[in-house]
């Protein structure tokens, strides 16, 4: 039974890291509407696939990879009251996630238009679609980096400044939207371009106040010249948790990828239908996310401190938080799905199939949450291979086969694409539920053994 201290533990973490996943949503929300209704279906299509491509490696390498590996070994340690390793990880971590960052801005900009061209896009898309990516590339380098040193703050607990960086980055990046896009005070009107120079200047702001907060209030009393005291070990370390959790959002990201590439196939309607329904619902999984981070800090620090039955209460604490609130939003797609998809375009078309995209998805939603929470559970307890070969087996044999005969066999639309990402969050759901708890059994047993 959990008590009223766990509870609120929970939600001074979790709300937090929620708000601040919220308000990223909000921006990209907001560029999606903006550039929607200054360019249509082509700026949409551009601005979404672009954002799709670009986001994929920042996932991939830093927000699931070196992120969760440095959040895992910091909670852990101060878990365990050894807050010298803690540091140790911590500078280790910003280490390695300046240099992926760097090789990951450097490849986007390089390759931006053979990325788009692999993805489909063509005439406009593609002309609007590399301008984007590589105007983008520059902030998404403060952007990963920004990431790592948030997962370091989230470790201790601390959510909160996280989320008072994101309300900086989301106050500037609306702001510029408004003026660049739309060409206010005597400006040029440059649409996706525009969109492009807002999300940039505003992750260089959002950086800059992060490297303050460290400085001012002496993070883990870290000191950045420690960044070239380099402890291999500890490197080897931080990647062999890092690069399941890598290849896990890759299994997934790439998946999705592939995916959207084989909805370009059913035409430009269908996937703007698309990129809008997974907007609207990125709003609904923003809270699975603040929670996954709940469990995983928590989960990270109750096994550093062999507490292995709180580690288990705080997740199932943090799974029915998601589960209440995403649950909610289920019941709104399903009630009043045409005023969420019409903010965002005026194309009758797009509207009668994101309509119905977007009822499908609510299926998926409570599943989606127990999936993300027990997901980062497993990662907080250190294991972050169980996760990778789940995400896996959900994308890549249950996802991409159903797909494939739902688009170029059955040649059914788009909302049938959605019907079958709801049975891979089904089956990723429960099995992460079931082996979260395993996993703590096994820990369990053998503290029981070991007499530790």
């Amino acid at each position: 039974m959990a008590t009223k201290e766990e509870i609120k533990e929970i939600l001074n973490l979790a709300l937090p890291a929620v708000g601040e996943m919220l308000l990223y949503m909000v921006v990209w929300v907001i560029d999606t509407m903006m550039v929607g209704q200054f360019g249509g279906k082509d700026s949409v299509s551009a601005v979404g696939l672009a954002s799709e491509i670009i986001y994929t490696f920042s996932n991939i390498f830093i927000a699931m990879g070196v992120s969760i590996g440095v959040t895992s070994y910091v909670a852990r340690s101060i878990g365990a009251k050894d807050f010298k390793s803690a540091k140790e990880y911590a500078s280790h971590g910003i280490f390695l996630g300046i240099i992926v960052a760097t090789s990951i801005s450097i490849f986007l900009f390089i390759f931006a238009e053979n990325l788009l061209k692999i993805a489909g896009a063509y005439g406009n898309v593609l002309i609007l679609g590399k301008i984007f990516i590589k105007i983008s590339s520059i902030g998404i380098l403060f952007s990963m980096v920004m990431n790592v040193l948030n997962a370091i703050l989230r470790a201790q607990g601390n959510t909160k400044t996280p989320m008072i960086a994101a309300s900086i980055v989301i106050f500037i990046n609306i702001v510029l939207d408004w003026i660049l896009i739309f060409g206010r005070f005597g400006l040029p009107a440059l649409g996706a371009k525009g969109s492009a120079i807002a999300t940039m200047t505003a992750q260089i702001i959002g950086f800059i106040f992060i490297i303050l907060y460290y400085k001012r209030y002496m993070v883990l009393s870290l000191k950045f010249n420690v960044l070239f005291k380099v402890n291999k070990q500890k490197i080897i370390e931080i990647l062999k948790l890092s690069f399941p959790a890598s290849l896990q959002e890759a299994a997934f990201d790439i998946s999705r990828l592939v995916s959207i590439f084989m909805i370009m196939h059913l035409g430009t309607v269908a996937f703007a239908a698309n990129q809008i329904t997974t907007t609207i619902e990125s709003i609904s999984f923003m809270p699975g996310w603040g929670f996954a981070i709940a469990a995983t800090t928590m989960a990270g620090q109750m096994v550093g401190a062999k507490n292995y039955d709180s580690a288990k209460r705080y997740t199932r604490i943090s799974a029915l938080f998601a589960v209440g609130i995403m649950s909610t939003m289920s019941i709104l797609f399903l009630t009043i799905p045409h005023l969420f998809i019409r903010a965002f375009i005026n194309d009758s078309e797009v509207i009668a199939e994101g309509i119905l995209c977007l009822m499908v998805a609510s299926i998926e939603q409570p599943f989606m949450a127990i999936g993300m929470v027990y997901g980062g559970g497993l990662k907080g307890s250190g294991n972050t291979k169980t996760p990778f070969i789940i995400s896996t087996i959900s994308s890549w044999c249950i996802r991409l086969p159903l797909m494939y005969i739902v688009i170029y066999i059955l040649k059914l639309g788009v909302v049938a694409v959605w019907f079958v990402t709801a049975i891979q969050w089904s089956f990723e759901g429960i099995t992460m539920y079931i082996y979260f708890r395993k996993e703590i059994n096994k820990l369990k047993k053998r503290k029981e053994i070991n007499g530790i």
